[in-house]
């Protein structure tokens, strides 16, 4: 169960540093924010009650306290990381940046872990952390081209961050009780209706068919809603489910060394040599977060 755990965390990784690259290509035709992400939020919400549907799931949300939960997980994530994660995007240019303000997510999760859901985390852990986090700065140091509103876009995405951490906790407290793919259904489906207002009254203000139903803006949009939302998402839910909140959450930090290496390799942006240092350090730092909890794991067994 372990096992598979990571590798969802894994995919949710690797789907998610692909997200910035779809994103950034979206943002480079002019395609606002205001409409991408509503689309990209419905489209998965609907996959997820198909499948949810077919499967035969139990999607009955249990009580009006269950009720109040999954409205506050919807507004934490998608509609407010996914507002201030684009336009954070947006404001720097960068998928890499955006990426690696985003990694700093451990930080707040490893406290929400610790002081909310009492999970252990040892020395080892912590000291894993903060060589990810050194590893990510090597990886993004040397860029020094910024735009005019760089420093604005670094504000607004802490703003992702703590929405983010916020709906780690609280697909914590429901998976007890619910199917990770539920969890996630009800938390597009509801964030959908977050966003219909802005999607009306500015997502669709300059809506052009020639562009908007080209395969070039219908290509990524698709490939976040399936991809990057639903099926990341669920297996983000699962991973939590299983590992706990900070485990979990430390997995993010290596989202900007696959962004990095992907953007590399579908030529978005170029990588120094320093910057393959930093993704190898990045990674010997996210084996130290899970080193000593599989020892302890080994130990019960």
């Amino acid at each position: 169960m372990k096992t598979r755990a990571y590798l969802a965390a894994m995919l949710t990784v690797c789907l998610w540093a692909m997200s910035y690259i779809w994103a950034d290509r979206l943002l480079d035709l002019k395609i606002p924010v205001e409409f991408f992400v509503p689309v990209r939020t419905l489209l998965a919400g609907v996959l997820l009650w198909i499948l949810n549907k077919a499967t035969g799931l139990s999607m009955r949300i249990r009580s009006k306290k269950d009720w109040g939960k999954f409205i506050l997980l919807a507004l934490c994530m998608p509609f407010i990381y996914f507002v201030a994660e684009t336009y954070g995007l947006q404001f720097t240019q960068s998928p890499t940046i955006t990426s690696l303000v985003v990694a700093t997510n451990p930080l707040f999760a490893m406290m929400a872990g610790l002081f909310i859901f009492k999970e252990k985390f040892g020395p080892v852990n912590i000291v894993g952390v903060f060589i990810t986090l050194a590893g990510l700065w090597l990886v993004t140091y040397s860029r020094t081209q910024t735009g005019p509103l760089f420093w604005i876009g670094i504000g607004i995405l802490f703003i992702a961050v703590i929405s983010e951490v916020s709906q780690i906790a609280f697909t914590k407290s429901l998976s007890a009780h619910y199917a990770p793919s539920v969890i996630v259904m009800y938390q597009f489906l509801l964030g959908a209706v977050c966003f219909a207002p802005l999607f009306f009254l500015k997502g669709i203000r300059s809506f052009d068919p020639g562009l908007y139903l080209s395969w070039e803006v219908l290509y990524p949009t698709l490939s976040l809603a399936l991809f990057c939302s639903a099926t990341a998402f669920t297996s983000w839910a699962y991973a939590i489910k299983l590992l706990g909140v900070a485990k979990t959450s430390v997995f993010l930090a290596v989202v900007p060394l696959v962004t990095a290496a992907l953007a590399f390799l579908l030529g978005d942006e170029v990588a120094l040599p320093l910057q393959w240092v930093g993704l190898a350090i990045g990674m010997v730092g996210i084996y130290l977060t899970q080193k000593e909890y599989k020892a302890k794991d080994l130990g019960k067994n």
